[in-house]
Protein backbone atom coordinates (compact mmCIF):
# COMPACT_ATOMS: atom_id res chain seq x y z
CA UNK A 1 0.00 0.00 0.00
CA UNK A 2 1.32 3.59 -1.27
CA UNK A 3 2.18 5.88 1.73
CA UNK A 4 -0.09 9.26 1.32
CA UNK A 5 1.79 12.29 0.55
CA UNK A 6 2.28 14.74 2.99
CA UNK A 7 0.81 18.43 2.27
CA UNK A 8 4.65 19.92 2.38
CA UNK A 9 5.65 17.27 -0.18
CA UNK A 10 2.76 17.92 -2.34
CA UNK A 11 3.36 21.95 -2.40
CA UNK A 12 6.84 21.05 -3.21
CA UNK A 13 5.69 18.84 -5.71
CA UNK A 14 3.48 21.69 -7.55
CA UNK A 15 6.17 24.15 -6.83
CA UNK A 16 8.53 22.43 -9.40
CA UNK A 17 6.10 21.57 -11.91
CA UNK A 18 5.05 25.39 -11.99
CA UNK A 19 8.71 25.60 -12.91
CA UNK A 20 8.83 23.69 -16.45
CA UNK A 21 8.12 26.02 -19.02
CA UNK A 22 8.08 23.26 -21.69
CA UNK A 23 10.29 23.31 -24.92
CA UNK A 24 11.37 25.99 -26.44
CA UNK A 25 13.03 25.66 -29.57
CA UNK A 26 11.66 24.67 -32.54
CA UNK A 27 13.12 21.48 -32.75
CA UNK A 28 12.03 20.72 -29.25
CA UNK A 29 8.40 21.92 -29.94
CA UNK A 30 8.17 19.80 -32.75
CA UNK A 31 9.16 16.35 -31.00
CA UNK A 32 6.64 17.46 -28.14
CA UNK A 33 3.56 18.11 -31.02
CA UNK A 34 4.78 14.10 -31.62
CA UNK A 35 4.06 12.91 -28.74
CA UNK A 36 0.61 12.67 -28.86
CA UNK A 37 0.73 10.71 -32.54
CA UNK A 38 -0.99 7.51 -33.17
CA UNK A 39 0.35 6.92 -36.66
CA UNK A 40 3.27 7.33 -38.19
CA UNK A 41 3.97 8.62 -41.85
CA UNK A 42 6.12 6.73 -44.63
CA UNK A 43 7.38 9.08 -47.30
CA UNK A 44 8.09 6.15 -49.47
CA UNK A 45 4.85 4.55 -49.08
CA UNK A 46 3.46 7.55 -51.31
CA UNK A 47 5.78 7.37 -54.12
CA UNK A 48 6.21 5.52 -57.35
CA UNK A 49 8.76 3.30 -57.37
CA UNK A 50 11.17 4.10 -60.15
CA UNK A 51 9.58 6.54 -61.05
CA UNK A 52 9.49 9.36 -58.25
CA UNK A 53 12.05 9.87 -55.46
CA UNK A 54 11.13 8.08 -52.90
CA UNK A 55 11.50 10.78 -50.26
CA UNK A 56 9.81 13.73 -52.53
CA UNK A 57 6.57 13.87 -50.04
CA UNK A 58 9.10 14.13 -46.99
CA UNK A 59 11.07 17.05 -47.95
CA UNK A 60 7.91 18.74 -48.83
CA UNK A 61 6.42 18.43 -45.31
CA UNK A 62 9.96 19.23 -44.14
CA UNK A 63 9.83 22.36 -45.85
CA UNK A 64 6.22 22.73 -44.57
CA UNK A 65 6.87 22.10 -40.99
CA UNK A 66 9.81 24.61 -40.90
CA UNK A 67 7.70 27.38 -42.71
CA UNK A 68 4.37 26.66 -40.39
CA UNK A 69 6.00 25.83 -37.33
CA UNK A 70 2.77 23.44 -36.46
CA UNK A 71 2.65 23.26 -32.40
CA UNK A 72 0.47 20.01 -32.00
CA UNK A 73 0.06 16.10 -33.97
CA UNK A 74 -3.33 18.10 -35.72
CA UNK A 75 -1.60 20.58 -37.54
CA UNK A 76 1.53 18.40 -38.09
CA UNK A 77 -1.38 16.17 -40.21
CA UNK A 78 -2.68 19.23 -41.58
CA UNK A 79 0.44 19.77 -43.11
CA UNK A 80 1.11 16.39 -44.29
CA UNK A 81 -1.85 16.37 -46.25
CA UNK A 82 -0.47 19.29 -47.75
CA UNK A 83 2.47 17.96 -48.51
CA UNK A 84 0.82 14.57 -50.04
CA UNK A 85 -1.38 17.47 -52.36
CA UNK A 86 1.28 18.94 -53.32
CA UNK A 87 3.09 15.42 -54.35
CA UNK A 88 -0.50 15.33 -56.41
CA UNK A 89 0.16 18.29 -58.09
CA UNK A 90 3.51 17.51 -58.91
CA UNK A 91 2.51 14.27 -60.37
CA UNK A 92 -0.11 15.72 -62.08
CA UNK A 93 2.58 17.61 -64.26
CA UNK A 94 4.32 14.36 -64.78
CA UNK A 95 1.28 13.38 -65.83
CA UNK A 96 0.75 15.53 -68.75
CA UNK A 97 4.61 15.48 -69.42
CA UNK A 98 4.08 11.62 -70.17
CA UNK A 99 0.67 12.11 -71.97
CA UNK A 100 1.59 14.37 -74.81
CA UNK A 101 4.96 12.50 -74.96
CA UNK A 102 2.95 9.27 -76.04
CA UNK A 103 0.84 11.65 -78.38
CA UNK A 104 4.03 12.41 -80.05
CA UNK A 105 5.38 9.32 -79.74
CA UNK A 106 1.47 7.82 -81.75
CA UNK A 107 1.83 9.89 -84.71
CA UNK A 108 5.38 8.10 -85.84
CA UNK A 109 5.01 4.80 -87.57
CA UNK A 110 7.41 1.40 -86.98
CA UNK A 111 9.85 3.03 -89.25
CA UNK A 112 10.60 5.93 -87.48
CA UNK A 113 9.05 8.11 -89.85
CA UNK A 114 5.75 10.36 -89.43
CA UNK A 115 2.38 8.39 -89.74
CA UNK A 116 0.96 11.81 -91.41
CA UNK A 117 3.65 14.46 -92.80
CA UNK A 118 2.86 17.83 -92.66
CA UNK A 119 1.67 18.83 -96.62
CA UNK A 120 3.68 20.20 -99.22
CA UNK A 121 1.61 22.72 -100.22
CA UNK A 122 1.35 24.39 -96.42
CA UNK A 123 5.15 24.34 -96.51
CA UNK A 124 5.82 25.85 -100.01
CA UNK A 125 9.07 27.24 -100.03
CA UNK A 126 8.94 28.34 -96.49
CA UNK A 127 11.28 26.51 -94.65
CA UNK A 128 10.27 24.37 -91.80
CA UNK A 129 12.05 23.73 -88.29
CA UNK A 130 12.40 20.77 -87.07
CA UNK A 131 10.29 22.55 -83.79
CA UNK A 132 7.46 23.23 -86.13
CA UNK A 133 7.31 19.82 -87.40
CA UNK A 134 7.13 17.60 -84.08
CA UNK A 135 4.17 19.94 -82.79
CA UNK A 136 2.16 19.32 -85.92
CA UNK A 137 3.18 15.60 -85.11
CA UNK A 138 2.31 16.21 -81.15
CA UNK A 139 -1.10 17.02 -82.34
CA UNK A 140 -1.35 14.59 -84.35
CA UNK A 141 -0.53 12.29 -81.89
CA UNK A 142 -2.75 14.02 -79.08
CA UNK A 143 -5.90 13.16 -81.98
CA UNK A 144 -5.31 9.59 -82.09
CA UNK A 145 -5.47 9.25 -78.51
CA UNK A 146 -8.33 11.42 -77.78
CA UNK A 147 -10.11 8.70 -80.53
CA UNK A 148 -9.27 5.70 -78.45
CA UNK A 149 -9.92 7.05 -75.03
CA UNK A 150 -10.70 10.28 -72.30
CA UNK A 151 -7.33 9.64 -71.44
CA UNK A 152 -6.78 13.83 -71.26
CA UNK A 153 -9.98 14.29 -69.67
CA UNK A 154 -9.01 11.96 -66.76
CA UNK A 155 -5.85 14.09 -66.87
CA UNK A 156 -7.97 17.20 -66.31
CA UNK A 157 -10.18 15.77 -63.60
CA UNK A 158 -6.98 14.53 -61.31
CA UNK A 159 -5.32 17.86 -61.88
CA UNK A 160 -8.16 19.61 -60.57
CA UNK A 161 -8.49 17.17 -57.47
CA UNK A 162 -4.66 18.44 -56.49
CA UNK A 163 -5.36 21.60 -56.98
CA UNK A 164 -8.81 21.27 -54.52
CA UNK A 165 -7.05 18.73 -52.11
CA UNK A 166 -4.39 21.16 -51.49
CA UNK A 167 -6.35 24.25 -50.80
CA UNK A 168 -8.77 22.34 -48.32
CA UNK A 169 -5.66 21.19 -46.77
CA UNK A 170 -4.31 24.74 -46.40
CA UNK A 171 -7.99 25.91 -45.24
CA UNK A 172 -7.88 23.31 -42.25
CA UNK A 173 -4.69 24.22 -41.21
CA UNK A 174 -5.60 27.74 -41.16
CA UNK A 175 -8.65 26.71 -39.16
CA UNK A 176 -6.25 25.09 -36.62
CA UNK A 177 -3.97 28.12 -36.07
CA UNK A 178 -6.58 30.02 -35.78
CA UNK A 179 -8.26 27.98 -32.86
CA UNK A 180 -4.39 28.11 -31.37
CA UNK A 181 -4.13 32.12 -32.01
CA UNK A 182 -7.55 32.42 -30.83
CA UNK A 183 -7.55 35.89 -27.95
CA UNK A 184 -9.53 35.29 -25.18
CA UNK A 185 -13.31 37.30 -25.59
CA UNK A 186 -14.40 39.79 -23.27
CA UNK A 187 -17.97 39.01 -21.91
CA UNK A 188 -20.25 41.64 -23.84
CA UNK A 189 -23.89 42.20 -21.52
CA UNK A 190 -26.67 42.43 -23.37
CA UNK A 191 -27.93 45.70 -21.66
CA UNK A 192 -25.38 47.69 -20.27
CA UNK A 193 -25.70 48.10 -16.54
CA UNK A 194 -27.75 51.36 -15.27
CA UNK A 195 -24.54 53.88 -13.91
CA UNK A 196 -24.66 54.28 -10.28
CA UNK A 197 -26.57 58.16 -9.50
CA UNK A 198 -23.75 60.23 -8.33
CA UNK A 199 -24.29 61.43 -4.80
CA UNK A 200 -25.81 65.27 -4.70
CA UNK A 201 -23.18 68.05 -3.76
CA UNK A 202 -23.98 69.87 -0.40
CA UNK A 203 -23.82 73.61 -0.81
CA UNK A 204 -25.80 75.01 1.86
CA UNK A 205 -24.36 76.88 4.76
CA UNK A 206 -25.43 76.12 8.18
CA UNK A 207 -26.25 80.12 8.40
CA UNK A 208 -28.61 80.25 5.20
CA UNK A 209 -32.16 79.64 6.91
CA UNK A 210 -33.95 76.65 5.75
CA UNK A 211 -36.70 77.19 3.31
CA UNK A 212 -38.97 74.58 4.48
CA UNK A 213 -39.86 76.26 8.28
CA UNK A 214 -39.26 73.65 11.46
CA UNK A 215 -42.60 72.58 11.80
CA UNK A 216 -43.91 73.61 15.44
CA UNK A 217 -45.02 70.46 18.13
CA UNK A 218 -48.45 70.25 18.59
CA UNK A 219 -50.04 71.79 21.75
CA UNK A 220 -51.24 69.15 24.26
CA UNK A 221 -54.40 69.50 25.00
CA UNK A 222 -55.38 71.14 28.48
CA UNK A 223 -57.10 68.70 30.76
CA UNK A 224 -59.70 70.33 33.33
CA UNK A 225 -57.83 70.46 36.83
CA UNK A 226 -59.49 68.65 39.67
CA UNK A 227 -62.02 70.03 41.67
CA UNK A 228 -60.68 71.62 45.46
CA UNK A 229 -62.23 70.71 48.41
CA UNK A 230 -66.09 71.97 48.91
CA UNK A 231 -66.91 74.57 51.30
CA UNK A 232 -69.32 73.66 54.51
CA UNK A 233 -72.70 74.24 54.36
CA UNK A 234 -74.08 76.25 56.85
CA UNK A 235 -75.96 75.22 59.73
CA UNK A 236 -79.50 75.84 59.84
CA UNK A 237 -79.51 76.10 63.40
CA UNK A 238 -76.93 78.96 63.66
CA UNK A 239 -79.28 80.78 60.90
CA UNK A 240 -82.52 80.48 63.14
CA UNK A 241 -80.31 81.91 66.27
Amino acid sequence: MSRPVSPKQLAANRANAGKSTGPRTPEGKLRSAQNARKHGFTATTFAVVRLEDLQEVAHLREDLIALYQPVNSQEIFALERVALAQQSILRAARFESGFFTTCLNQSFGADGRPLLPMNSEFAGDIEITRSQNRTFMLVDGFHRLARQGNGFALLLRYQAQAERQYRRAIEEFERLKALRDELPIEPIYETEPDPQPEPLEDTSTHCEASPFPPERPAPVPAFPSAPGPRAPAPDPLLAIS
